[in-house]
């Protein structure tokens, strides 16, 4: 369908804890949107899940251009997972790009959240470093050094 119009509205990111998760990208520098609590039926046919109840948090980032909506359920029961690998198949992880590599590290260490194996110069473009966030997510940080 040429011409078709499309964009990305947000990126969806199940969570273990919605407040830990929230504190930990707000401190990075997004803000949150707006919370709410869903169920319903409305909410069952949109997921494809009988009795979904979660708490949601929609969060964006400081351009306007990028939004995460963070979800706890609450039915039904979240299931554990082993923390995703950075050469499995499927969701993968949510990149940034950053003022300062080095203080959003700072940042993501208050929380816990350090590094893979640490701080990657990619041909002196960009600095990066993968680190596992909240509920295992993992989290690119780029900073781009012709910015500077």
């Amino acid at each position: 369908m040429p011409g078709m119009s499309i964009r990305l509205e947000n990126v969806g990111i199940a969570v273990r804890d919605l407040e830990a998760t929230i504190a930990f990208f707000t401190d990075l520098g997004l803000t949150v949107l707006g919370r709410d609590e869903v169920s319903g039926e409305w909410a069952d046919t949109a997921v494809g899940l009988d009795g979904n109840h979660a708490r949601i948090a929609m969060l964006q980032t400081p351009d306007g251009q990028g939004r995460i909506e963070l979800f706890e359920y609450l039915h039904p029961d979240a299931i554990e997972t082993d923390p995703t690998l950075p050469h499995e198949i499927g969701m993968h992880r949510i990149a940034f790009a950053v003022d300062d590599i080095e203080a959003s590290l700072a940042i993501a260490a208050r929380h816990g959240c350090v590094p893979l194996r640490g701080v990657a110069n990619y041909e002196n473009i960009y600095k990066l470093s993968y680190l596992r966030g909240p509920s295992g997510i993992i989290v690119m940080l780029a900073e781009d050094l012709r910015k500077s």
